[in-house]
Formats: structure tokens, sequence, C-alpha cells
């Protein structure tokens, strides 16, 4: 079975940056569309980022578009989140997702596998 872990997340403060790793198992990393999404207490899950199987094609949330970038390394089997200029809002467990069916996607329904997330808190 697939399984993905994250890493990188952390307390930083208003304005700083975190880069997020998602590590993969197995041998079919390049077979998915990765994606990010984020839970804030008492929110849905919120789609962040996506990309494709190949890296060529990246997926944003509107209001996150241009702070954050979602990259892959497929040799590497990782996926990564660099979010820059963080706010206080941007605080949830964020979670690494990866879909085996879909090219692209922003619903957290429609994704297969999914890390145990992990804790970003951005303080003011």
């Amino acid at each position: 079975q697939v399984q993905l872990v994250e890493s990188g997340g952390g307390l930083v403060q208003a304005g700083g940056s975190l880069r997020l790793s998602c590590a993969v198992s197995g041998r079919t990393f390049s077979s998915y569309l990765m994606g990010w999404f984020r839970q804030a207490p008492g929110k849905e899950r919120e789609f962040v980022a996506a990309i494709s199987r190949s890296g060529t094609s990246t997926y944003y949330a509107d209001s996150l578009k241009g702070r954050f970038t979602i990259s892959r390394d497929n040799a590497k089997n990782t996926v990564y989140l660099q979010m820059n200029s963080l706010k206080p809002e941007d605080t949830a467990v964020y979670y690494c997702a990866a879909s085996r069916f879909l090219a692209r996607s922003a619903n957290y329904k429609e994704y297969n596998y999914w890390g145990q997330g992990t804790q970003v808190t951005v303080s003011s």
C-alpha cells in the first residue's frame, strides 16, 4: 500500500516561509496526481495546490496563487509545497494526497491516499 509522510511543518511568524515535503512509498509515484490540502479547526478540508504526474502542470487555490508553489521530484518520490509570505490565516494542518484516477482535481474526496498531516502555525 502506498504511504505518504509529510514533514516540514512548524511555528513561524507572519511573513515567514516554510517548505513542506511529502515522501511517498512505492514505485508508482509518477503515476499519481499529487495535491496539498489544509484543514483548520472547525472548517472543511481546503484545496491548496496540485501537480500533474509529470510536473508540467500545476493548480492552485486562487487565493494562494503567488504565495505557494508546488513541485515534485519523481526520482525522489517527493512532492513539495513552498509557502512564502505566510499569514495567520494559513494556520492549519496540511495534508499531502495522491490521486490514482484523475488528471486534475481540487476535491479532497477524489484523492485516494493521504498522509498523516503536518501542523503549520503562523503567529502574528
